[in-house]
């Protein structure tokens, strides 16, 4: 087995496109290095770093922080979970505000709407499941 992967590697493993995996490193927030044939190859450990960018931008973290977040890590390692553990802890404010802030917005209006709610029923996806309170009813809820 290589120790590096191909770009199309990378995508299925990480369930990302190769166009993402190429804006991702443009930005710089990954690198790979170029084939005698000129094309890309990555190390294996950028599986975490995508994974990791992927999850921060489902929860709202901006590509900047992304990129800071990033650059602190140690560089010419995988890193740890500790190392993990130190940039999630620094993002842990922004992401109970923002929990704070759904929270709020759902409570506030007390109708609890599948419809408009951005907690339990995003872009409401519920709809495809007829209407009615949908998950209440059995059917699964629907992720993102």
């Amino acid at each position: 087995m290589s120790d590096q992967l191909t770009i199309g590697e990378v995508a299925a493993r990480t369930g990302t496109a190769p166009s993402a995996l190429r804006f991702y490193e443009h930005e710089g927030l990954i690198t790979s290095v170029r084939s005698v044939g000129g094309q890309r190859r990555y190390d294996r450990e950028v599986i975490r770093r995508v994974s990791f960018i992927r999850i921060a931008q489902h929860v709202g973290v901006g590509l900047d922080a992304v990129r800071a977040a990033l650059a602190s890590l140690p560089a010419g390692r995988t890193p740890t979970a500790g190392d993990w553990a130190q940039v999630a802890s620094r993002w842990a404010p922004l992401l109970d505000e923002r929990i704070a802030d759904d929270l709020a917005s759902c409570i506030g209006c007390g109708c609890l709407s599948l419809s408009t709610c951005s907690l339990y029923n995003p872009a409401d996806a519920a709809v495809a499941f007829g209407s009615g309170p949908r998950y209440l009813l059995g059917d699964p809820p629907v992720r993102p």
